[in-house]
């Protein structure tokens, strides 16, 4: 009889819940679908809805069925331009209110290139997905004198060197070890270009779009372990950035957030080059003058006197 009455309770207490779970769950399915991102074509597109995704590689592949072509068509994202803007690449967070643009290849191109400067005058960044492309290009350098080279450019080939897949710093090395004198070809391709026309973007209604999906997405964060950076911190880090896009032409927080990491608990430069050298980042080849400038910004953001 206990064992009933038990029962009984549960029941009634699962009929009192009901009524509350049937008002309770298309409130939820209300918020699943505010997250969806718009999306166009930089070169001029209809507006996709794009939605569940948690990585670049599944964001350019749900792009990809949107538009119907192959993800590997994607070079890059912006955020809220239409334009080959390096300062508004879309990287390790995204808002809810922004419009994704996506930057498709275009025509390829090879420039037979003498190496007159051990510096190039580029920085390399990637896309997350393999494709390795000029995020910067030094005023009065010698690639600036190059005028078909262009920011957003996708570095391919060097030589007959695949360089698809690689990562930018990797691919920042191998130009950097060229021979000062060496004649070389860079294969690149520029992202694709034709007349935009804007489509009103606040518009909700009467505008041709594409939906791919409705499930739950969460807020992309590439490294979501990692507590937001301190004032310190982010000033170290800022350092050794620029001390990274000097040495090699490399511009990566998260590199050098690596880095930084690999100086906590060091007391002095021999401790932190040990850290180094032991890990992943020996594969860069940093120079003992290099690891002390690293090391020097290192303690400088440690004193406060990077502020």
């Amino acid at each position: 009889m206990p064992l009933f009455n038990k029962k009984q309770g549960a029941s009634a207490q699962r009929k009192e819940d009901e009524p509350e779970r049937r008002r309770t769950e298309p409130e939820a399915k209300v918020q699943r679908v505010k997250l969806q991102f718009r999306c166009q074509q930089a070169q001029g597109s209809p507006t996709g809805i794009i939605s569940d995704f948690s990585n670049i590689k599944e964001l350019y592949q749900q792009i990809a069925n949107c538009y119907d072509f192959p993800p590997e068509e994607i070079l890059f994202c912006t955020l809220n331009t239409h334009k080959a803007d390096m300062s508004k690449l879309l990287g390790g967070q995204i808002g809810l209110e922004d419009f994704i643009f996506v930057h498709r290849k275009g025509r390829p191109k090879e420039i037979e290139i003498t190496k007159t400067e051990d510096a190039l005058g580029l920085t390399i960044t990637d896309n997350g997905a393999g494709y390795a492309f000029i995020k910067r290009i030094r005023e009065g350098s010698l690639i600036h004198t190059i005028k078909c080279i262009e920011v957003g450019d996708h570095i391919e080939k060097i030589d007959d060197v695949n360089l698809i897949g690689r990562r930018h710093f990797e691919v920042a090395k191998m130009l950097k070890d060229i021979p000062k004198g060496t004649v070389f070809t860079m294969r690149l391709v520029e992202p694709l270009k034709a007349g935009f026309c804007l489509f009103d973007l606040m518009q909700k209604q009467d505008r041709l779009q594409f939906h791919c999906g409705l499930a739950f997405w969460e807020i992309l964060e590439i490294n979501k372990t990692r507590d937001k950076p301190d004032d310190i911190m982010q000033a170290g880090i800022d350092k050794i950035n620029n001390l990274l896009e000097s040495f090699m032409g490399i511009n990566d927080s998260e590199l050098a957030t690596v880095i930084w990491e690999k100086a906590e608990g060091k007391a002095n430069s021999m401790d932190f080059a040990e850290a180094i050298d032991s890990s992943d980042l020996e594969e860069l080849g940093f120079s003992d003058d290099f690891i002390i400038e690293l090391w020097g910004a290192i303690t400088d953001a440690r004193a406060g006197r990077l502020f």
